[in-house]
């Protein structure tokens, strides 16, 4: 015994663990009794036993095992800690107990296992017994199937987890052990007991003998229902309950709660899912489309065959769902159709909401196929519908069914009613909002007002289910002007219809409005919901206290008021008394007296009307008091309201009675019974006064007390009516801002958005401000209760009008909507949240529904799904990019989006990456185009797109990312967290899909004030999350835990730990506890009554965005503050900025000291000491592609001596907010430590090149701020970047052009201009072709682009290292895969050969056949738009249109920036400085062609040639036949404007140019219309018709000569008959653009500049009708952006002569008065032009023959004043003597014409004998020369027979008889016989008359034609002539030539043989040697 002895003095605990099994026995025995004895469930005690109870039950000797049991029982019975051990004891207990031979033993191990479950362990004990069914061991298998049984019959079907027992049932039925297979049939009754007929499915596969038995003994089974009898320790209260019951013997009701569970089971959810897609026929689809209908019926069967299946695995069913319901549609077998739709009902009923993507698809095609007759059809499709119906919620497929019931079928209208029904009685009213009501309701409506008797029927039915779902209450309001029988027979329908839920739901919505109702006022005196309203139905009319329905009444604009009044479900309680008051008849003046005589005093009624308005104002008084003293029941409102009204009623003249009379009114309203009927009798007057400054107070108070009695919705709706339909400005905005006050203090619910906004617009075009301001203000508070969608409605207003409503907006954003303080005493609180909730959303989706929406369906064609489908990638890329751009185009769309999302779904799996990007940017814009109607697509695209979550490029996340918010803010969270499909990604083990996921739920989950109960499916996957090896995902879930918690709370968080490992477990337990005490408050519902936009009460897409900020987290907000201190400059002082420092980053105080020093350090040499360092090796050279650590540390170290050790921490922060918080400061100190920057610059630049590798975008873009001003810095101080800077800073910044915002990449590119000033762009331009190479074709495209501007802006010397391999390299970027690159490589040759021509062909070299006809193409459509580049440069690129020069110094913004910008805004008024840019493409012009245009001459003559002669003889009506030809009615119109207008637009529009032309010059005949033409106008169409004149191809045109010649006349026209003022000032404008343009032609700036010196013809006449102020203004511009240097410096001497001559003709015609006419010049004294005037004035008298600066043209009357002094010799040998001077040559040559042509017989030979042969050659060329050019620029062929006095035109005329009206200045009549001459003339040239081709006219006749001003000097002249003949001899050598060049438009030229233009060649070219010479 002494081993005994020593084992007895052990504790209890070692005892236990002994090796004799007695000792251990004696332990557990006396275990037992202390397990017993322990009171405190939580005694220490009972931890020591913890690892032992395992042992307890696991006992090798039976007998200790037995007592074992038993103390194991009592631990866990007693023992808090007892769950821990649940796992390994009842593994224990189904080992090594239940296979015991002893009764006992298994008894006590059944038992252990249930007080388990009752301890709350049931999931660890199932999942052990389930262990336990695959032992081999059949007693094992027996024993736990029996605990099983026990557990489900003593804890019922909610503790004890069916589904996995169910999966095993059949294998027990399949042993062979008939034991197990007893006790699985006993398993299986009691299951059956619980779940009744859900238990059939499952086991239809098991033996049919065993089947049987089962049938039998379930018939067995009692009918009640099963109660539970045991319960957990968390249901003492259900236990007590049950106890309590078992005690008094009955279950009278008690069984409500569990009654509810009993049905929770659902067959579908036991079943095991099948995989049927793998086992289609695999022909099915080619068998399908087959022709042979049976084939196709093979294929058909065979999936009916396997959808058959109850429950099918989720797969992608998309392609077969498309072949089923193109059967259904499409197919004509009617058999194949009905077999098509079982197929989908059986996928439908299988795959249930997994089969909800493709509900939207098929629901139409199936609504549409019942136009079928037959009955097996129908019934086919009606299971299908019904089938789908269940797979996805009404919301989601209402536009479908919507659409369709407009249908003019009446078998389709009678089926959808019919299916409306059906659905309807599947939903609650919870799930049958109103804003589905209504749609529904309105298009039911229709129906039962059909001519179809069975369309009729089915829409009774139909309302009758929603009247019986919703309530009365919801649906009233839309069946308002149905008439009685209708209404009768709806509810007669209501009550025969039974609801899928029961009548539970439908009775307890009627209750609770009962509730509502009778406890709402005093005024409903205690009558009761529903019925008071069927009692009051049928007895309608004027009844004053039973509430009526309403059957008729004044018709309401936009929606009924009635309807817009009620909110959905506990929306307003007031609808009793409201819509009874509604039609209280009106009364007549005799009634109304009669009743207020019996309550007012007979001395008040008296006194109304005195004309003493003392007796009246006392009648008031005693009016006042007789109201307050009267009781509301007694009270005739109506009466004294219109005894009110009745003379002098609103006109009232004394306002004190007035204020009195507004007074009373607002007494009424609140203390009677006030009616609309009586509102309607006092409104208009209230309206009349609330505008007066007196009474207007009252007025208002008046209106909202009748607001508060009629409410908001009509009262506002009438009130803004009246004022807008008056025209007094002031009661406009006093309406306006009332209804501002009213709304917030009513609330918005029920107002009538649409009339709102209509309202608003009106207002906002209103002339008088105060309108606009108060509409302005109601927008702003309509956006606090409507949101962002409100914005929608006026994009189209004016910008800005559209800035003031965003400032406004902005003001509003962060504030929320205010709760209501009036109108609620009246409205009852019933329908709690949710009511208040749905009546929020239905405000927004009223306002998204009111936007117009274009369909797209039709543009989403098969052959663009084929296309996005394609295999290769660019075809792809194209479908994606038209799908885009649909959706651009239409802005808004309707749901409609056909096969789209099936080919968008396959593209989100994408190989190629930028598609993946590109789509997810299109479903973005799709969700906000398409607006909450997106729903339907969240399961099918929205999933998808949160598996692209777990990609590994950080951009593809980012934009799935903004995809998702895009549509969650669209759909509202419910549809994303419903299903499985979110548990199921956060599932994957994927780092970046949880961490984003888990983020994003972060962030939305605490904006929602409900959650669907499948997010406890994702939380034991967020608890795997926490353990996860990833360290973000970790963060993440930790912080979604507080919001998991916010929604689930924190029990069942807890129980679901539950199957954690126990470390795990204890693990989150802890951060459940510490997550618990951090969980947010749910969002508050709105106030009662409240419809602001308060918490998370309406989808996130209505708060303010401040509001969602707040929500997502407290980062964000906190960062936010100082970078915008920073960034406002000097707005906030530094200590400010510090300050909000100091409470972020928490310093301590020395830190705060330092931060008040510099933030950079200047080393003396320090950056000089840095670069040789990189270049002697000693440190890394920064070069890299992405950034190592070691550069990282390395930039740290070389900052930490020059660098603020405070500033350097933010620079270096792991946090991105510490960096914008750096860029902040940076800014901040940017001025003010100017030195410290540069001598820092390479360091600071290489610390920006890191932050171009960050994700941020918020980082990126305050960087690239920061670098603008810093480039702005570096420039104004003239500094040079090194280039170690450069190498470092450059190649990075060129990376980000390639960045995929659009913003990004306009910012990178105005930094690489901006550096251009501080670093020579020809070195720029290598690192820009460096760029080039990326593979990111967004870079390559704007690396290009940047390319072309370059050498645009600096010419071909900045190619490097040389123009032929720059533009090579350029080139091979036309082959291209992407498009954008092609166009860029393209666009930026065609800018280089715009500037240098052909020789850019050589340069390039050789091109593939492809890529050389793109560029050709490409080079003829651009066709060089004239202007288009002075333009840009001036807007754009100022400072390089200065100078080629790289030097920084001398890239200073030039005058020529200033001034031009100023230019266009002076004077294009209204017009578009970029005009040049939109001339039509046939009038584009090739000026090469033009320039190298040698006017060889076409022997085609034109029409004028055909005409007869005698035509000639009516000079001036030439033109009017052609005239009257394109207008006929035109005089008719000279009556009307517009109608001129509009004819002249639809002529000019015209194919025919010369129609065109006619129009225009109708146009310009009518001098009213033409001096309209403002000055950017007049600019544009001189423009586009001098393009049109020089255009080559017009030319080439059948009558292209008759087009310049109306061109030409137009151009006069234009010049004569427009506001002198206007044209001047175009011309200028014109001129100053086409000297800047380096692609203009001169021809282009000539013919400018010869109108304007047709203009100065015409200034004595018009100089009186000219705003010289203007005018002088424009010449200042014009002197500031060419000042007289640069002038010089131009090609032609024409454009400063031009000037001077303008200047002095103004100078003679105005003489000293000229200088009072500069008042518009704001710097006068600094103006050019003033000092040039005052010279010109001081030399007036001097110099009044021959003026300095005049141009070289002699009049002929000058020759007549000096022949008429001197003898003809003497005038010739001046001459003579003056052409032998080499000053004067050019004058002599010219004087010596002009004689010659006068004095035409005079004889000059003896002149000329004595001088040289050269000399006399000399002056014969002169002559000719002068002649060539007065004829060239002339135009006109005149005879001799034009006397002298008769000059020519700038623009000349053609041979018409206009020209004597344009070219006879002295307006002398012309003789028909000078018409007849020139034709005689012309046909002698062109060979038509006798007279030889070769033959000349004799020089008499050449020197006799009109002179034209000279004005280019002969040796430019000779310089273009000697250009021009030399290319024109190697281009045309085959042509014959005429030596006179044709100059503007090409009108009779003379021909002559090639040979005498070598000749002529050769004589210029020695001439030029010689005046070369001579000038030297």
């Amino acid at each position: 015994m002494g081993d005994d002895s020593e084992w007895m003095k052990l504790p209890i605990d070692q005892k236990c663990e002994h090796k004799l099994w007695k000792a251990r026995l004696n332990g557990y025995e006396e275990a037992l009794k202390l397990f017993q004895k322990i009171d405190d469930e939580k005694s220490p005690e009972w931890s020591k036993y913890l690892g032992l109870i395992k042992k307890f039950v696991t006992d090798s000797n039976a007998v200790a095992q037995l007592k074992g049991l038993e103390a194991a029982l009592a631990y866990v019975e007693n023992a808090h800690v007892a769950g821990k051990t649940t796992g390994e004891v009842a593994s224990g207990v189904v080992n090594k107990v239940f296979n015991q031979p002893k009764a006992r033993a298994k008894e006590l191990g059944l038992d252990i296992c249930l007080m388990y479950i009752e301890i709350e362990k049931g999931e660890a004990v199932q999942e052990e017994l389930l262990k336990g069914l695959d032992n081999k061991n059949p007693k094992i298998i027996v024993a736990c199937t029996e605990t099983l049984r026990k557990a489900l019959s003593e804890f019922g079907s909610k503790i004890i987890s069916l589904k996995p027992i169910i999966k095993v049932l059949p294998k027990l039925f399949e042993s062979r052990e008939k034991a197990v297979r007893d006790e699985a049939k006993l398993l299986a009754v009691e299951i059956y007991r619980w779940i009744r007929d859900a238990l059939r499915p499952p086991l239809q596969n098991i033996n049919s003998v065993q089947l049987k038995e089962l049938e039998e003994e379930w018939v067995k089974v009692s009918s009640t229902a099963p109660k539970q009898t045991r319960f957990l320790r968390s249901q003492q209260e259900l236990k007590a309950k049950f106890e309590q019951q078992q005690a008094v013997g009955g279950d009278a009701d008690g069984g409500d709660d569990e009654e509810e569970a009993v049905p929770q089971v659902d067959a579908y959810e036991l079943l095991e899912a099948v995989e049927i897609l793998s086992k289609l026929p695999k022909d099915f689809y080619e068998k399908i489309e087959a022709k042979k209908w049976q084939e196709r019926k093979e294929a058909l069967e065979a999936v009916e065959l396997l959808v058959k299946n109850p429950k099918l695995e989720s797969g992608d069913y998309a392609d077969l769902v498309k072949v089923l319901k193109k059967v259904v549609g499409k197919d004509t077998n009617v058999m194949l159709v009905a077999l098509a739709a079982k197929c989908l009902a059986g996928l439908a009923a299988g795959l249930r909401k997994k089969f909800g993507q493709y509900a939207g698809h098929v629901v139409p095609t199936i609504l549409e196929k019942f136009k079928e007759k037959k009955p097996q059809v129908v019934q086919a499709l009606q299971e299908a519908i019904d089938a789908i119906f269940l797979t996805t919620t009404l919301q989601n497929i209402s536009e479908d069914v919507l659409a369709v019931m407009d249908n003019k079928n009446p078998t389709i209208k009678q089926q959808t009613s019919l299916f409306i029904a059906r659905s309807f009685r599947h939903c609650t009213p919870s799930t049958l909002p109103k804003s589905l009501l209504k749609p529904f309701c309105a298009a039911l409506l229709k129906h039962i007002n059909d001519s179809a008797p069975e369309v009729r029927d089915a829409g009774f039915e139909a309302l009758g289910t929603a009247l019986k779902v919703a309530g009365e209450k919801a649906v009233n309001p839309f069946l308002a002007d149905v008439d009685k029988l209708k209404l009768d027979r709806i509810k007669e329908c209501a009550e025969k219809v039974e609801l899928v839920y029961g009548k539970k739901t439908g009775g307890g919505a009627e209750k609770k409005e009962g509730k509502a109702v009778t406890g709402k006022t005093p005024a409903l005196s205690g009558t009761g919901g529903d019925k008071e309203t069927k009692d009051a139905a049928t007895k309608p009319g004027p009844l004053k206290k039973a509430p009526a329905v309403k059957t008729g009444g004044p018709p309401k604009k936009g929606k009924p008021a009635a309807a817009a009044g009620m909110g959905g479900a506990g929306a307003k309680g007031k609808k009793g008394p409201e819509t009874k008051e509604v039609f209280e008849s009106e009364l007549s003046i005799e009634v109304c007296e009669e009743e207020a005589a019996a309550v007012l005093p007979a001395s008040c009624i008296q006194q109304l009307d005195s004309s003493n308005c003392k007796e009246r104002l006392a009648s008031m008084e005693e009016f006042k008091k007789a109201v307050e003293l009267m009781e509301r029941s007694e009270m005739p409102c109506q009466a004294l309201v219109r005894i009110l009204a009745k003379k002098p009623g609103w006109k009232e003249t004394n306002f004190q009675v007035m204020q009195m009379k507004l007074h009373i009114v607002a007494l009424i309203a609140q203390k009677g019974n006030f009616s609309k009927t009586s509102a309607q009798v006092v409104l208009n007057g209230l309206v009349d006064k609330v505008g007066d400054v007196k009474c207007g107070s009252n007025a208002k108070e008046a209106m909202t007390a009748i607001a508060e009695a009629c409410q908001l919705p009509w009262t506002a709706e009438q009130v803004v009516a009246m004022a807008f339909s008056q025209k007094n400005p002031k009661n406009q905005s006093e309406t306006l801002n009332w209804l501002s006050n009213a709304i917030k203090e009513f609330g918005f619910s029920g107002l009538n958005v649409k009339a709102f906004i209509r309202n608003v617009k009106t207002a906002l075009a209103a002339t008088n401000p105060a309108v606009r301001t108060s509409a302005i203000t109601l927008l702003g508070v309509m956006y606090l209760y409507v949101g962002p969608p409100l914005r929608m409605f006026f994009e189209d207003e004016k910008p800005a009008l559209l800035s003031q409503i965003d400032a406004e907006i902005e003001k509003m954003q962060g504030q929320t909507a205010p709760a209501p303080t009036r109108g609620i005493s009246r409205h009852s609180g019933a329908g709690g949240d949710d009511g208040e909730e749905e009546e929020q959303e239905d405000v927004g989706n009223d306002v998204v529904d009111l936007l117009p929406r274009t369909d797209i369906g039709d543009k989403i064609t098969a052959e663009l799904v084929s296309k996005i489908g394609d295999k290769n990638w660019k075809i792809r890329k194209e479908g994606l990019d038209e799908v885009t751009s649909i959706i651009n185009d239409a802005k808004f769309i309707q749901p409609n989006i056909g096969e789209l999302p099936a080919a968008l779904k396959s593209r989100l799996n994408d190989s190629n990456k930028i598609l993946v990007q590109q789509t997810l940017s299109i479903l973005q814009q799709l969700a906000t185009a398409m607006g909450p109607s997106i729903k339907q697509h969240v399961k099918n695209l929205g999933q998808l797109v949160i598996q692209i979550l777990g990609t590994g490029e950080n951009n593809v996340r980012a934009a799935a990312l903004a995809t998702v918010n895009a549509w969650a803010e669209q759909t509202g969270m419910k549809e994303w967290l419903e299903g499985e499909d979110l548990s199921e990604e956060l599932k994957k083990e994927n780092p970046f899909l949880r961490q984003e996921l888990l983020g994003w739920l972060a962030e939305k989950l605490p904006t929602l004030r409900s959650v669907p109960s499948d997010l406890l499916l994702c939380v034991p996957h967020l608890y795997s999350c926490l353990e996860d090896r990833n360290g973000d995902v970790r963060k993440k879930a930790q912080d979604a835990l507080p919001f998991f918690m916010m929604h689930l709370g924190f029990e069942k968080m807890a129980k679901a730990t539950g199957k954690l490992k126990p470390t795990s477990k204890d693990q989150v337990l802890a951060m459940l506890e510490k997550a618990k005490a951090n969980m947010p408050a749910k969002p508050a519902p709105p106030a009662k009554g409240s419809s602001g936009v308060v918490g998370g009460a309406a989808p996130a897409k209505f708060q303010p965005a401040s509001a969602l900020a707040e929500d997502s987290g407290s980062n964000t907000m906190e960062s936010k503050p100082d970078p915008k201190k920073a960034k406002a400059g000097g707005a906030s002082s530094k200590a400010k900025g510090v300050q909000g420092k100091k409470v972020l980053s928490k310093p301590n105080l020395k830190e705060d000291d330092d931060k008040s020093g510099p933030i950079f350090i200047i080393v003396p040499n320090g950056k000089e000491q840095r670069m040789k360092d990189e270049k002697g090796l000693k440190v890394l050279k920064w070069n890299f592609t992405t950034p190592r650590d070691e550069y990282i540390e390395q930039l740290k170290t070389q900052m930490s001596s020059c660098v603020a050790k405070w500033l350097q921490d933010e620079m270096f922060h792991a946090d991105f907010q510490h960096h914008n918080k750096a860029l902040a400061v940076m800014i901040e100190h940017l001025e003010s430590e100017k030195d410290g920057v540069i001598s820092c610059l390479d360091l600071i630049l290489k610390w920006l090149t890191l932050r171009f590798f960050d994700t941020n975008t918020s980082v990126l873009m305050k960087a690239l701020e920061y670098l603008k001003l810093l480039f702005n810095l570096l420039s104004q101080e003239e500094y040079h970047l090194t280039e170690n800077e450069a190498s470092s800073f450059i190649p990075y910044l060129i990376l980000k052009v390639g960045e995929p915002k659009d913003v990004i990449r306009k910012d990178v590119r105005a930094i690489l201009n901006r550096m251009c000033l501080i670093y020579p762009a020809s070195k720029m331009f290598t690192f820009i072709m460096e760029g080039t190479k990326s593979k990111n074709s967004k870079q390559r495209a704007e690396c290009l682009e940047e390319l072309g501007c370059l050498v645009e802006s600096y010419g071909m010397n900045v190619c490097q290292p040389t123009p032929g391999k720059a533009l090579k390299e350029m080139a091979t970027h036309i082959g291209d895969r992407d498009n954008t690159v092609r166009n860029a490589a393209l666009n930026t040759i065609v800018t280089v050969y715009n500037v240098h021509g052909d020789q850019v062909f050589k340069l390039i070299g050789n091109l593939s056949e492809k890529d050389m006809s793109m560029l050709e193409e490409r080079i003829k459509w651009s066709a060089k738009r004239p202007s288009a580049a002075p333009v840009r440069q001036a807007e754009e690129k100022p400072q390089r249109t200065q100078n080629i020069s790289t030097n920084a110094s001398m890239l200073r913004k030039g005058p020529a920036e200033d001034m031009s910008s100023k230019l266009n805004q002076n004077r294009n008024m209204g017009s578009h400085s970029e005009t040049a840019h939109t001339v039509p493409r046939e009038f584009q012009l090739d000026l090469d062609e033009i320039e190298n245009d040698n006017g060889t001459v076409r022997c085609e003559m034109p029409a004028l040639v055909q005409h007869k002669l005698d035509d000639i003889f009516e000079p001036v009506l030439i033109p009017e036949p052609k005239m009257r030809a394109a207008s006929p009615h035109f005089d008719d119109m000279h009556s009307n404007t517009a109608s001129i207008i509009n004819f002249v637009v639809s002529q000019v529009a015209s194919g025919d140019i010369n129609t065109s032309i006619q129009a225009l010059t109708q146009l310009f005949q009518i001098e009213s219309l033409a001096r309209e033409a403002s000055t950017g106008v007049l600019k544009d169409l001189i423009h586009g018709l001098i393009t049109l004149m020089l255009d080559p191809r017009v030319e080439d045109l059948e009558d292209g000569e008759q087009v310049i010649r109306s061109v030409n006349i137009l151009i006069l026209k234009v010049l004569e008959k427009s506001d002198q003022t206007n044209i001047l000032s175009a011309l200028l404008v014109s001129l100053q653009d086409s000297l800047l343009a380096t692609t203009n032609s001169l021809k282009f700036s000539e013919l400018v500049m010869k109108c304007l010196w047709r203009m100065m013809r015409l200034l004595p006449e018009t100089i009186n009708s000219i705003n010289l102020d203007r005018l002088l203004l424009d010449i200042h511009i014009f002197m500031k952006v060419f000042p007289k240097e640069k002038l010089k410096q131009c090609e032609s001497e024409f454009p400063i002569k031009t000037l001077k001559t303008l200047l002095h003709t103004l100078c003679k015609l105005k003489g000293p008065k000229i200088l009072d006419h500069l008042t518009m010049i704001e710097n006068k004294n600094e103006s050019e032009l003033e000092a040039y005037l005052c010279r010109v004035m001081k030399h007036s008298m001097d110099q009044t023959g021959s003026k300095a600066d005049k141009d070289t043209e002699k009049g002929a009357s000058c020759i007549e004043e000096k022949a008429s002094k001197a003898k003809v010799n003497d005038i010739l040998a001046d001459i003579f003597k003056k052409i032998g001077s080499k000053e004067k040559t050019k004058e002599g040559l010219a004087e010596l014409y002009e004689y010659k042509k006068k004095y035409s017989d005079a004889d000059i030979e003896p002149f000329l004998k004595n001088s040289s042969q050269l000399f006399q050659s000399y002056v014969a060329r002169g002559l000719r020369l002068i002649e060539t050019e007065r004829e060239g620029k002339g135009r006109i062929a005149t005879s001799t027979g034009i006397s002298p006095q008769m000059e020519g035109t700038c623009v000349s005329a053609p041979t018409h008889t206009v020209s004597s009206s344009i070219g006879n200045t002295d307006e002398e009549e012309v003789e028909p016989s000078v018409y007849l001459e020139r034709l005689k003339i012309l046909r002698q040239r062109c060979g038509l008359d006798k007279a030889k081709k070769e033959d000349r006219p004799p020089l008499t006749s050449l020197l006799s034609k009109p002179t034209v001003p000279t004005v280019a000097s002969s040796t430019d002249m000779l310089h273009s002539k000697l250009s021009q003949l030399r290319e024109s001899r190697e281009q045309y050598q085959h042509l014959d030539l005429d030596s006179n060049q044709t100059h503007s438009s090409g009108i009779g030229t003379t021909l002559a043989s090639p040979s005498s233009a070598a000749a002529n060649i050769d004589d210029l070219k020695k001439r030029l040697e010689r005046i070369k010479s001579s000038r030297k």
